[in-house]
């Protein structure tokens, strides 16, 4: 049985959540404020977790930050929670390392239905915690990358990129394709965006940056046969 943390200060959404989630084989925990939240899930190491925007004392974001931060709970996939539509609280989010957003009110389809889609992007994730290629080394539990020893300091939105295209060698990944499996479905400004990542996460990777193939008017391809070795 899937295991998720609901952090939430609406006792009533906790209830609704578990309500629907558990009809489908979930277990759900609840959380009312986001200090709670965090051990609860340094605890209990849910599958997933369900995060508030609006929190009190310790918010959303703050919380999913602390979250990231911790080798123990950085893995975990998280979904933000909000009322808010403005597309800035979208983007603070995702740069944070959420996986997806939904905005409130929602309905309890779009629910399980977003809630079975990152958890699906998270077991191909974590069916291997780490790739080795050549000299470049990505631990996804750590949210660490390292070249010839050396620690690659990465944002969260590159950081996922590199991963997503990295645990699919070979394949050509669309710019939607792309967005929508590392991001999910509400993260439209980055259709915009993504190769301004791409430029930023190459020049990060120095010498092994030929991995990351632009195929022309279509997305990229993380080719290992350009691997460098030194």
């Amino acid at each position: 049985m899937k295991t998720v943390l609901v952090i939430d200060d609406e006792p009533d959404l906790i209830k609704l959540v578990d309500f629907h989630l558990s009809r489908d084989g979930y277990l759900v925990i609840g959380a009312r404020d986001g200090l709670t939240g965090f051990g609860h899930a340094k605890k209990h190491q849910p599958h997933l977790i369900l995060l508030d925007l609006m929190l009190p004392g310790m918010d959303g974001l703050e919380t999913c930050k602390k979250l990231k931060a911790e080798p123990d709970t950085a893995g975990i996939p998280i979904i933000m929670l909000t009322a808010k539509a403005q597309e800035i609280d979208k983007v603070l989010g995702l740069e944070l390392g959420a996986d997806d957003y939904i905005t409130k009110p929602f309905g309890p389809r779009e629910l399980v239905a977003r809630v079975k889609a990152v958890l699906r992007r998270s077991e191909v994730q974590t069916h291997t915690n780490v790739l080795k290629i050549g000299q470049l080394k990505i631990d996804y539990a750590g949210r660490a990358v390292f070249y010839a020893k050396n620690k690659l300091e990465l944002t969260p939105t590159e950081f996922n990129l590199l991963w997503y295209l990295a645990s699919r060698p070979g394949k050509v990944i669309t710019r939607d394709d792309l967005i929508s499996a590392g991001r999910g479905g509400d993260a439209i400004i980055f259709d915009r965006t993504v190769d301004v990542h791409i430029v930023s996460l190459r020049k990060k990777l120095g010498g092994c940056k030929s991995l990351i193939e632009t195929i022309r008017g279509v997305g990229y391809k993380f080719n290992p046969d350009n691997v460098q070795e030194t």
